[in-house]
């Protein structure tokens, strides 16, 4: 068992110390974001929504505006940018200073909502297959970046994902982009192996159990578990009722060394951050 490593990313030209594991809330200004409860799309949603997630800890918030759950419409870059819009304006409004994630796999919408609305991180679920520009773009905007693993698109990922070595590939899929980024100067990495994408069941548990293969890479890790089809699949529940199993999902990538959770439930990582770190530092 092991805590993250401490990591540092420059977040608007500020040194930002990632010293203990950090939680993500996630804020989704879609229609059709696989667990409901999860959508908010009002002015007044966005905005009690976010002021929740701090108030139980979070420390950053990731907005997407493009539903990437299997078999998810494809949604226009002007209709992503303008929910996109709505949801930043709310946020840099209320909470100038908090960490904001832009979950978008396309360069011209990281850009605008980077440069117009001061986005800290660029979290792109295609690692940079879906929008050849995309490399290119974060390395000039200088924004900590989240590279995730995913075969295909959210169209046709789960059709039939298949490997002849799971870990093996991911290793050699993320070591081939991390050199395209250092060679384009981007340093800030955080990688995220895709929970859920482009995944069978069998997969997601597998990758679950060698989680920790990962740091061989160097770089912080990512685990985006929230109440996914991994849980509620196996427990024959339903994202509503799949928060029991996040926590314990959760709590085993914190013990792998995760430096971030992902989460709709901020009370809930919270504490399992709390207790996994007072265990593993307890003499």
């Amino acid at each position: 068992m092991q805590l993250a490593k401490p990591y540092s990313l420059n977040l608007r030209g500020r040194l930002t110390e990632i010293s203990s594991p950090k939680v993500m809330g996630i804020v989704n200004v879609t229609p059709d974001s696989f667990y409901a409860q999860s959508r908010k799309q009002t002015a007044r949603e966005i905005g009690e929504q976010v002021n929740k997630m701090l108030d139980e800890g979070a420390d950053m918030i990731d907005v997407g505006a493009y539903s990437s759950r299997p078999g998810a419409s494809d949604v226009s870059p002007e209709e992503e940018m303008n929910r996109l819009a709505r949801a930043l304006d709310i946020i840099r409004e209320q909470h100038p200073e908090v960490i904001v994630s832009v979950d978008t796999f396309r360069a011209k919408v990281a850009q605008e909502c980077v440069e117009r609305y001061g986005a800290d991180i660029i979290n792109d679920i295609s690692g940079g297959d879906l929008d050849p520009e995309m490399f290119e773009t974060a390395a000039a905007l200088n924004v900590p970046y989240i590279l995730m693993h995913m075969k295909g698109t959210p169209q046709d990922m789960q059709k039939a994902p298949c490997y002849n070595h799971l870990m093996s590939e991911m290793l050699q899929y993320f070591a081939e982009r991390i050199d395209r980024l250092h060679l384009l100067g981007l340093n800030d990495i955080i990688l995220d192996p895709g929970f859920g994408f482009a995944k069978t069941l069998g997969h997601n548990y597998q990758l679950m159990k060698h989680l920790s293969e990962l740091h061989t890479l160097g770089l912080p890790l990512l685990a985006g578990i929230s109440r996914k089809s991994m849980v509620y699949r196996l427990l024959d529940s339903t994202p509503q009722e799949a928060l029991n199993g996040t926590t314990v999902l959760n709590t085993l990538a914190l013990v792998q060394g995760a430096s971030i959770l992902r989460v709709h439930d901020v009370k809930a990582a919270c504490e399992a951050v709390k207790i996994v770190e007072t265990c593993l530092q307890s003499e």
